[in-house]
């Protein structure tokens, strides 16, 4: 039974029996004092902690926020920290609004402290949007007061150095540090600190390659300084870069040479197997001559095994005689034993002999 509808029996309970009234007074009383009790015993401290430091919050707050599972203490301590520090755009209803959308409202407040006595203009949607994008507000807030350092490159990563080659072709190796302050109004979209990294980074090898010789970097590293900072590496990040500066320059190896080493002796191996290619060429035209020599021999052979037939061929016809057919052969002898005499291997002399 509902309050307004004991006020309507009070008049009705009133007319039939005075003590009717009582005990429905009684119910009433008990029951309100059942519920401040609860209340106390729930929220008594928060309630009592938000009217110490001028915070005002109704009684159904705290019942509203218990039904709508919002923890209490994050919103009244919260709201008491913005009252103290004089923010005025800072409402209890947003503070459960940016916690029901899993915001972290302790954060935000913190960094619209920070914000305001550092005074830079942030307002507490704009540090709920922030902290909704997955960024740390207060982090933020407090770079942008007091400027962080980043090493390029990073030491999570494996390479400890930026590597470049100069125009002699010697090979130079940097460390920079970047000093950075957040860009509050660019904060919500824009790059992260890696991309800082890899700016510079790339700003560094630029440089480094557009130097004709490595002397001229060595004698004045603050050119890859105003190089970087020249290119405006900045742009559509969450950061403002102050000052890039060159912590370390070392001589790497000599890549120049290394190339022309390496290009030498590819050069090489080319005419290596070109010569290879040239020498089996000869070889295989060397074999087709044998080849050829061997086949000719055989028609040679060939040919002197017809002699004989045709010497018989003649003799049957009658084109040949006896006495011509020794002629012949003392011509042959004749003809060997000079071959013989002419031959140094098979043991002839000279003429002079």
């Amino acid at each position: 039974m509902g309050i307004e509808s004991l006020a309507r029996l009070l008049p009705l309970a009133q007319a039939e029996d005075p003590g009717l009234l009582n005990i429905i007074a009684l119910i009433v009383g008990g029951l309100l004092v059942i519920f401040l009790f609860v209340f106390f015993m729930t929220f008594g401290r928060l309630y009592i902690r938000a009217l110490s430091s001028g915070s005002r919050v109704a009684i159904w707050t705290f019942v509203g926020m218990w039904l709508r599972k919002v923890s209490p203490n994050t919103i009244i301590d919260s709201l008491i920290m913005a009252e103290k520090a004089g923010l005025t755009d800072v409402k209890i209803n947003k503070l459960e609004a940016h916690f029901m959308a899993k915001g972290n409202v302790r954060r935000v407040v913190q960094a619209l402290v920070a914000s305001s006595k550092a005074n830079i203009s942030l307002n507490f949607d704009q540090a709920a949007a922030i902290d909704l994008a997955g960024r740390d507000v207060y982090d933020a807030v407090r770079t942008s007061v007091q400027p962080k350092v980043i090493d390029c490159p990073s030491r999570e990563q494996a390479r400890t150095t930026v590597d470049a080659v100069a125009g002699d072709g010697i090979q130079l190796r940097a460390r920079a540090r970047v000093t950075v302050r957040t860009n509050l109004a660019r904060l919500v979209g824009g790059a992260t600190e890696e991309t800082i990294i890899a700016r510079v980074g790339e700003g560094i090898v630029t440089t480094i390659g557009s130097s004709e010789t490595h002397k001229n970097v060595l004698a004045n590293p603050d050119l890859i300084s105003k190089a970087v900072l020249d290119k405006g590496l900045d742009s559509g990040t969450a950061f403002e870069i102050l000052s890039v500066d060159i912590a370390d320059v070392d001589v790497g190896e000599n890549i120049g040479a290394k190339l022309q080493a390496e290009q030498a002796e590819a050069d090489k191996r080319v005419a290596q197997a070109l010569a290879e290619k040239r020498r089996a060429l000869a070889v295989a035209h060397e074999q087709e001559e044998i080849a050829e020599i061997a086949a000719n021999r055989a028609k040679l052979v060939l040919a002197e095994a017809e002699v004989p037939l045709a010497i018989a061929e003649a003799f049957r016809k009658g084109n040949l005689g006896v006495m011509d057919y020794y002629r012949l052969r003392n011509i042959q002898a004749d003809t060997s034993m000079r071959e013989s005499i002419g031959d140094p291997s098979e043991g002839g002399e000279s003429d002079d002999s």
